[in-house]
């Protein structure tokens, strides 16, 4: 990966990136055509200000971002908004965004499973290497708040009409127990 960019936990120095972030998931939305659920800027403003997100920075132009979300008492930890900036495609950075996301889940969160909904192919990828496993949507978590952030995803009809059980995501989850046994087998 390029040396150039900053990948790190964002803070309130970064709120002024919001839009940006906002638009690239938008033009990604609208270039592939598959569905990422729509976050207004105060939600993201608020991940920023948590520090439950990362940014990455080549100098001072946004390059890319991703945030952290728990569910269920923090049973489960979301990694979702996961976006690279045209540009900066092709230089791995979605995976070094990826696995900084998931190195703040296992801090925050460190018994936490955590899990994420993709379409891309590229974003498996990421996932698999990371220890994560396709699974059915019931071993996601069941918190409704969470289910209803797909509302704004062009998909949402096909969640809704399938009762929250299957849509065109494929649900991805690393279980730390189930990381643990499998070390232990080894």
């Amino acid at each position: 990966m390029d040396e150039s960019f900053e990948i790190k936990v964002a803070d309130s120095s970064h709120v002024g990136y919001v839009p940006e972030i906002l638009k690239t998931i938008e033009d990604a939305t609208k270039v592939r055509g598959t569905g990422i659920a729509k976050r207004n800027p105060e939600y993201v403003k608020k991940k920023i200000e948590e520090g439950k997100a990362i940014i990455a920075l080549k100098g001072d132009e946004f390059a890319g971002f991703c945030y952290i979300e728990s569910w269920s008492h923090e049973e489960f930890v979301a990694n979702s908004g996961l976006i690279v900036k045209d540009k900066f495609r092709g230089h791995g950075l979605a995976k070094a965004i990826k696995k900084k996301a998931f190195e703040l889940s296992r801090t925050k969160f460190p018994n936490a499973k955590i899990f994420g909904l993709t379409t891309g192919l590229a974003v498996m990828k990421i996932n698999t290497a990371l220890g994560y496993v396709p699974v059915t949507f019931s071993e996601l978590t069941s918190d409704p708040v969470f289910w209803k952030g797909c509302e704004s995803c062009i998909n949402y009809d096909i969640l809704l009409r399938n009762d929250y059980t299957r849509c065109l995501c494929t649900g991805m989850l690393y279980d730390p127990e189930k990381q643990k046994s499998n070390n232990e087998n080894i």
